[in-house]
């Protein structure tokens, strides 16, 4: 299970899942467009307080005249008036002229006053109704213009799951966010070419190792094979079978490698609790041989997948399960079901005590757990990296867990 230990400071780095559950109501986020729309309608509300400000402080100069009516009574008898909006001097008879004047004077300033209320309550109620239509204007032409991230959004979460040849292909005017579309496109465009060539690179070598490991192994046979050959020579040619088969082990899971790490184009429906038992029965002897108890229920759990690297994922992770155990009374524990609405691989194993900050590190090629990344007999380094690598393929993600008083709990998650 690993070779260098990371340094114990190190803590783990925060790595961005595309399958992250969204917020429960996503408008309250204080996305680019909400902020845009803040803004409009808030540079709207403003303005639109500044006019009507304006509007009403003209408005009451306009009709202002001081405190004196447009007319006043100097003299008279036996003066009557009749108003509607004035009842103080209606009817009025033998009343002195200067109380008649204050009368209607008091009148106009009351006139006065409740037109320019209800002009203010007008206007209110009209820039709270454009208010809302700036805000819906706004939010909406926020989203017009801000679609184009929408979409490198989309595009980067698909390449997120390992789908390199995703594009965004912005059409449109040539702005800033076209700019930035077209960017990310050259950038995914190089990213995928070095991806493409890393694989083949992998892939023609390791079949190009495939053929003098082959032959190189007949030999040792053979000569393994002859009753006459010294002890030496067959002691010798025992090794060298040994290293020959480990390199063999290290190319196949190159190629597995480099093939699990593009997407499962041709899908078949896949059992993993059949494949959980086949992985069982093929780790059986050696888990008899350490002394390994194998338990566990497994129910039926069908995903869409190839069926050949899904045993690879459940082989692997009993070989290492087995392998990195307790001398004594160890056991293995392997678990399908469907929970949740997806098919699930639990594995679980008795064994050394694995620090939290090195499960990371297990996960990468060639690393193992407190041992030299040569030398040993466990495997070459790369199972938990195919099991990843298959995972992701599949659309799916392995988590791993210390095990309370030692060893480790794994558990694949695949789509149904």
């Amino acid at each position: 299970m690993a070779t260098t230990p990371a340094p114990p400071q190190a803590p783990p780095k925060p790595t961005w899942d595309p399958r992250r559950p969204q917020p429960v109501l996503p408008w309250l986020r204080p996305t680019i467009r909400i902020r845009l729309t803040l803004l409009y309608g808030g540079m709207f509300l403003i303005a639109g307080i500044l006019l009507l400000s304006i509007i009403y402080l003209l408005a009451a100069q306009a009709i202002s005249t001081g405190n004196q009516p447009f007319f006043k009574i100097i003299d008279g008898t036996n003066i009557r008036v009749s108003s509607d909006n004035c009842p103080a001097i209606t009817g009025t008879n033998n009343l002195p002229i200067s109380d008649f004047n204050a009368a209607i004077a008091q009148c106009v300033d009351r006139q006065r006053q409740a037109a320019l209320d209800n002009l203010l309550s007008r206007s209110l109620l009209a820039l709270l109704g454009l208010a809302v239509i700036a805000f819906a204007f706004g939010y909406a032409m926020a989203g017009r213009v801000l679609s184009p991230l929408g979409r490198i959004t989309r595009t980067a979460r698909a390449v997120a799951g390992s789908d390199l040849s995703r594009r965004i292909e912005l059409d449109g005017p040539d702005d800033e966010l076209k700019e930035l579309a077209d960017t990310f496109d050259d950038m995914l465009e190089r990213l995928q070419r070095a991806f493409t060539a890393q694989q083949r690179f992998v892939g023609n070598a390791s079949h190009e190792l495939r053929t003098p490991l082959a032959i190189n192994r007949t030999l040792l046979e053979v000569h393994l094979s002859d009753p006459g050959a010294p002890v030496e020579l067959q002691q010798l040619g025992k090794t060298l079978l040994a290293t020959n088969e480990r390199s063999e082990q290290l190319v196949e899971g190159l190629l597995l490698l480099a093939r699990s790490d593009n997407q499962i184009v041709e899908r078949k429906p896949v059992d993993l609790a059949e494949v959980a038992s086949q992985a069982v029965d093929q780790v059986h002897a050696e888990a008899e041989a350490k002394g390994v108890t194998i338990r566990g229920s497994r129910k039926p759990a069908v995903v869409q997948g190839n069926g050949v690297l899904l045993e690879r994922i459940a082989l692997n992770l009993l070989q290492n399960a087995v392998r990195y155990n307790v001398p004594e009374e160890g056991w293995v524990e392997v678990n399908t079901d469907i929970e949740h609405g997806q098919a699930v691989l639990y594995v679980a194993n008795t064994g050394p005590v694995v620090p939290a900050y090195e499960i990371d590190n297990l996960f990468e090629p060639f690393r193992r757990l407190r041992t030299e990344r040569t030398g040993s007999d466990k495997g070459v380094g790369l199972g938990l990296s195919i099991v990843r690598s298959v995972a992701r393929a599949h659309g799916g993600h392995i988590v791993a867990q210390p095990r309370e008083g030692g060893g480790l709990v794994m558990r694949v998650t695949l789509p149904v």
